[in-house]
């Protein structure tokens, strides 16, 4: 085992991604530890947004690893192995999860966790990945406004143990991890492609020009998503560029 093999646990903190970094620029931890707590003063998500967490309702882990053996240029492997280890995990509670490009993990229409990757680069491989998971297990009133939250309590009807969860994951996490080490590349573009969350339908998204209607071809290596419009023309588009209508 690799992820999971040190385990630092903090009660309060503004976000276990900041205690990562701040153990990366004082000494270095072993691969693969991971860092949780009970409550985020400060969680992050993607591009600046928070994270609502009530108190020692959900799971919020960070996990540090050395991927050396990933270039810059195909550093969205990090993040393909991070959502599919958190999918491996809601899929054993329902049937309907997938993941939301690039990395929202979904039950349903709903969300149920977010992934935040931080890469540093040292010349020509990936020098050290801060994988921050937030995971809603037990919270059943969410107040931040946000459109579409939903947990593991939601979906299966009862509360769930934290430690027990957070065991299960760190487990999918090592297993993912693997398949990077072992080179399996492709057989996890083909599970993340999957696992994608409205791919291969018709739905409503919208971009600087507007609503459109399209559908979700593919994942480029670099992260990019491939979406077909009616007229048979395709799209790539970055993060930010493009938003799913609900």
């Amino acid at each position: 085992m690799i992820i999971g093999s040190h385990v630092r646990y903090c009660e309060k903190v503004s976000s276990t991604n900041t205690v990562a970094a701040a153990m990366l620029r004082e000494s270095p931890p072993a691969e693969g530890t991971v860092i949780t707590a009970s409550f985020q003063e400060s969680g992050r998500g993607q591009h600046g947004n928070s994270w609502e967490s009530e108190p020692g309702k959900n799971l919020l882990m960070s996990v540090i690893l050395y991927p050396v053996m990933v270039r810059p240029a195909d550093q969205f492997i990090i993040s393909r192995m991070v959502s599919l280890a958190v999918y491996d995990l809601v899929s054993a509670y329902t049937s309907r999860a997938g993941i939301k490009w690039p990395n929202d993990i979904y039950a349903g229409d709903d969300k149920i966790a977010g992934i935040l990757i931080e890469n540093t680069i040292t010349g020509d491989t990936l020098g050290s990945t801060i994988a921050g998971i937030g995971l809603n297990v037990n919270q059943v009133t969410f107040r931040s406004g946000a459109p579409n939250p939903v947990s593991l309590c939601h979906v299966t009807g009862r509360e769930h143990d934290l430690p027990s969860v957070t065991r299960e994951l760190t487990a999918a996490l090592d297993r993912r991890y693997a398949m990077i080490i072992k080179g399996e590349i492709d057989l996890m573009e083909k599970e993340y492609h999957n696992a994608l969350y409205r791919a291969g339908e018709w739905h409503l998204y919208s971009d600087e020009k507007g609503e459109f209607e399209g559908m979700i071809e593919s994942v480029m290596p670099d992260g990019m998503l491939a979406v077909r419009r009616r007229d048979g023309t395709v799209r790539l588009y970055a993060f930010r560029e493009i938003d799913y209508i609900l």
